[in-house]
């Protein structure tokens, strides 16, 4: 669970597909899993030890029926009372374990009186347990470098809730605490009545995050979408009386009736000895009891067939309208066979063509939407969804439906391309091979991930070696008529269909009743489709090459591992090879420049020269060509303007990196000029920002960014409709030319694993061949500064009873290498003291958030950021709490338990983060755009170490001057009547 500002509460993927309503978020559960319909053996260690090895197996060694076997390198096991366990070693990163408490039972199984306490048994869970009493957990994993929240984390969901605890191996002792730890979630919680008491404040906080437009649009559809199940009556924050009011007996009856050991899954994947985990395991689960009369653990349903019926739900506060047609259902169980996995990579092919046909009509001129996406998706639980939703644009509702559609029928009665298939097909192979060449380079978490979805979604688990041989066989073995066959059976249904439109209740487009939704639908499905016509595409970015340069000079740094080139043209290339990646290459260079260069007059063409220039793609082809020219490949290339600096980044792979480099060339030399995508970039934009203005917490941006700048071209400030409409395509052209056309003043950084030579001669082709003139390279300072003194504006906007407080403090200081590290230890410290006192003791937020930022060009300043998001009636005791923390921090220095909480956790990230391509990236290219000396970054440890309260304290008093600090305060918008008691 996260106890700071992490969502825990999950929605389901359904609710998503053209629900514009943003369902709650779950931050804190494993990462989305690779599309596997996979199913696991039943019990015991792993077994078929000769899974697959080699492309010669033939088509029958994966045939339909058969189960797909395990990884041979994991153990799976399940304890006499029923616990199942996974364990595996995995050394990436070293000294770490994942650690893993998974409950197959969420917010469905509650009864009438425990809505929402499936939630705030997971929040109990750092309220005191069998060997931690309150607050003495979150302390033993602070004192080890684990923090909470960004490290320590859970969530809840419909059918589940699972722990996740990385520890630290570096000392011994840590792996068995780290298993205790496990063992009193799963059965040692204390429900001590005045915790419980005191968690009702922080649920309820929590609960107000979620409130809005998006809950109230949620309240209307829901009940649709979710119709005859009782998914529709149980999201996991629950009902807020039943939060306020239910009786302790309540909360410990979940907890006694399903977290027991036969619902439950132990995961333990890292730099650990398998054998001895095992028995951990055993010794801290085996004797765990299972109810004498247990519960049984049903399993939800919910109607096959849709209602057949339209909807429209409105709010004042929405910002864009979407509109989703349902058009049938499917239970499709993981069922673990190979046939399945067939399917799943039929539907994945399906849904990856719909997406590019629909990407390119989004970029016409005249779109008929902002956005949309059509295929088969998850609804809940097992049950999947063939769905089309778009994001409304201009042209209005009418317009998306009847496009959405006419594509469905167009793919149904034509059916795709063969071009179309190999391309979904290429990059399939291009993702499982990019896996299989980081096979061990895989992150603990991840395979952990895998591990909890086969336990609860019976996803199988036959580890990338396998995978690999059977995937190229099966995607390889999928034909165009099969696909197309299938296409067409899904995508034309007499079936009910279920039609939502949602957004503002004052749209610019026409709003839409329930039966004219209905009859365009109709409508829409009448229209005859033609075929669509497959534009031919040349594969050869170069068909000649450019003329190379050559690498005049190599040095060497032995310290920092790196080689520096400098190139016939003076572009200077610093390669960094690493193994952290088998293969993984990174790309960036930056140089002065940016915005600033430009006059006042010139500066919104500025701001949006790259974002233009890049949406209308390269040589004379367009971004959706760009992307089916490098269909199979990993060849990424953005270019960047911001206020002081201007760059270019890339990724790419060994097999590739030509490509990229290519591209890069390409991006830089010949940017691609079309009016028809300039229009469409403009009414896409415009139509976006249209109603964000609707929102409250645009209202609260705003308002926050007003008062911290004083009038100023250039001062921050939200996008509007009124400035896209002032863009001018031929100056922005201009200006990204000016700018990007000469590659002087560039040093390229490469890291990863690139073999060198290989790599020499296609940077002296397509690098030393870049185009040099002079251009005007500096920092230019327009002299925008935030306000000085104490501004305390308030901003007025939406329904709920919800406020959000921003309290900043800044000021224009340069600072040492030491005294930033000091800064930012005075921010780490004063973080775990706003969550210990207003979060922990006041109950009255639930996420106190502090951010802070180090400005080096064009001057030299701070920021430190409060954001307290909390009911009105919390606001003055928050503001309060704030500066008596200040105060505190200025008047004493943190004791060594704080400090050496915040040093644990510097150190561990920052071993971790130094085997990353992408650390050494962005410490080499910062250190080289702000001069500073890039061994610094291996002296961190010794640095940290030095570092003393006293200092800490030092900072506090220079940097938190309550003399000079902004606050801005969002009330209800019932509030500007009442007043806020403000004096």
């Amino acid at each position: 669970m996260s106890r700071l500002y992490v969502p825990r509460v999950q929605m389901p993927t359904m609710i998503a597909s053209c629900l514009a309503a943003l369902t709650l978020q779950n931050f804190g559960a494993a990462a989305a899993a690779p599309d596997l319909n996979l199913v696991a053996k039943t019990g015991g260690e792993t077994v078929d030890k000769t899974a697959p090895q080699s492309s010669k197996n033939s088509p029958a060694k994966f045939a339909a029926d058969l189960a797909i076997p395990y990884s041979p390198k994991l153990i799976k096991g399940k304890l006499a009372n029923g616990l199942t366990y996974y364990i595996q070693k995995n050394t990436k990163p070293e000294q770490k374990v994942e650690m893993r408490l998974v409950v197959n039972a969420g917010s469905v199984l509650e009864d009438e009186d425990q809505q929402g306490l499936a939630h705030f048994t997971e929040h109990m869970a750092f309220n005191g347990s069998r060997h931690f009493k309150k607050n003495e957990l979150v302390s033993f994993l602070e004192s080890i470098g684990v923090k909470f929240g960004a490290d320590l984390n859970a969530y809840t969901g419909f059918d589940e809730t699972v722990y996740i605890l990385p520890i630290p191996t570096d000392k011994p002792d840590n792996f068995e605490k780290g298993m205790m730890v496990l063992a009193d979630w799963a059965s040692g919680l204390r429900f001590d009545a005045e915790e419980i008491e005191k968690e009702r404040g922080v649920v309820l906080e929590e609960a107000r995050l979620g409130k809005g437009a998006g809950e109230r649009l949620r309240q209307q559809t829901l009940p649709k979408i979710l119709h005859g199940s009782k998914y529709a009556d149980r999201l996991p924050i629950g009902k807020e009386e039943t939060i306020k009011t239910f009786k302790h007996e309540a909360l410990k009856r979940f907890y006694a009736d399903w977290y027991r050991p036969d619902l439950m899954a132990v995961v333990i994947v890292g730099d650990i000895d398998p054998k001895k985990a095992q028995t951990l395991v055993e010794k801290h689960f085996a004797g765990l009891k299972n109810p004498s009369k247990k519960r049984p653990r049903t399993i939800e349903t919910l109607p096959l067939q849709n209602l057949d019926d339209a909807l429209v739900a409105v709010d004042k506060e929405a910002n864009l309208a979407s509109v989703n047609i349902s058009q049938t259902r499917l239970l499709q169980k993981n069922d673990g066979k190979f046939g399945s996995y067939r399917q799943r990579r039929i539907d994945h092919f399906i849904n990856v063509m719909l997406a590019e046909r629909l990407r390119e009509l989004s970029q016409s001129a005249n779109p008929p939407f902002l956005g949309a996406s059509s295929g088969i998706g998850g609804l809940v639980g097992d049950y999947q969804e063939v769905s089309a939703g778009a994001t409304i644009g201009k042209a209005g509702v009418r317009a998306a439906i009847e496009a959405l559609v006419s594509e469905n029928k167009r793919a149904a009665q034509f059916g795709f391309t063969a071009a179309e298939l190999q391309r979904a097909k290429a990059n399939s192979l291009r993702n499982i091979e990019n896996s299989y060449n980081e096979r061990d380079k895989t992150q603990s978490a991840s395979l952990a991930a895998e591990f909890i979805r086969n336990f609860l979604q019976g996803e199988a688990i036959p580890g990338i070696e396998a995978e690999y041989v059977f995937h190229k066989e099966i995607v390889n073995s999928i034909t165009l008529d099969e696909v197309n066959r299938y296409a067409k059976r899904i995508l034309t249904t007499d079936v009910p269909e279920l039609v939502i439109y949602q957004g503002s209740d004052k749209p610019d487009h026409a709003l839409p009743d329930e039966a004219s939704l209905k009859f365009m639908v109709k409508h829409a499905e009448a229209l005859e489709v033609t075929q669509r016509e497959e534009k031919v595409l040349s594969t050869d970015l170069f068909p000649e090459s450019p003329k190379a340069g050559k690498v005049l000079n190599s040095t060497t740094d032995p310290v920092l591992g790196t080689t520096t080139w400098t190139l016939s043209n003076g572009v200077k290339v610093v390669l960094k090879k690493t193994d952290f990646k088998s293969d993984q290459i990174l790309l960036s260079a930056t140089r002065a420049g940016g915005t600033a260069i430009f006059s006042d007059e010139d500066y919104l063409q500025a701001r949006y020269a790259t974002s233009v220039v890049g949406a209308m793609g390269i040589k004379d082809l367009s971004p959706s060509e760009v992307t089916k020219v490098l269909a199979g490949k990993i060849a990424n290339v953005s270019t960047s303007f911001a206020e002081n600096s201007e760059g270019v980044s890339g990724n790419s792979n060994n097999n590739d990196v030509e490509s990229m480099l290519q591209v890069l060339h390409l991006v830089l030399t010949q940017p691609r000029r079309d009016e028809e995508l300039f229009k469409s970039f403009v009414n896409r934009q415009t139509e976006a920002l249209k109603n964000q203005m609707a929102s409250p917490s645009a209202i609260f941006q705003e308002q926050f960014l007003k008062a911290t700048f004083p009038p100023h071209p250039r001062a921050p400030s939200m996008a509007k409709p009124e400035q896209i409409a002032k863009l001018d395509l031929d100056r922005m052209m201009a200006i990204y030319r000016q700018r990007f056309s000469s590659a002087t003043g560039y040093t390229f950084f490469i890291v990863g694993s690139f073999d060198t030579e290989k790599l020499k001669p296609l940077v002296e082709t397509y690098l030393a061949s870049l185009p040099t003139p002079e251009l005007k390279l500096e920092v230019i300072d327009h002299g925008v500064r935030p306000n000085k003194g104490v501004t305390m504006p308030d901003a007025f906007a939406g329904k709920e009873a919800h406020s959000l407080v921003s309290l900043q403090f800044h000021g224009e200081t340069a600072m040492t290498p030491k005294q930033r590290m000091q800064f930012s230890a005075m921010g780490e410290v004063l973080q775990l003291r706003m969550t210990a006192k207003m979060r922990e003791e006041l109950g009255a937020v639930y996420s106190p958030n502090i951010s802070r930022s180090l400005r080096r060009q064009p001057y030299q300043g701070y920021a430190v950021i409060l954001t307290l998001p909390c009911g009105p009636e919390n606001v003055d005791k928050l503001i309060a709490s704030s500066f008596e923390l200040i105060a505190g921090m200025k008047a004493a220095p943190p004791t060594e338990e704080e400090l050496n909480k915040v040093k644990e956790n510097w150190l561990k990230n920052y071993r971790e983060s130094m085997k990353t391509n992408q650390f050494w990236m962005t410490s080499l290219r910062n250190a080289n755009q702000l001069g500073d000396d890039p061994r610094e970054l291996l002296s961190f440890e010794e640095r940290v170490k030095k570092l003393t309260a006293q200092e800490v304290q030092a900072a506090a008093q220079a940097y938190l001057d309550t003399s000079n600090y902004i606050q801005v305060v969002l009330y209800p918008e019932n509030y500007r009547a009442i007043g806020t008691g403000k004096k």
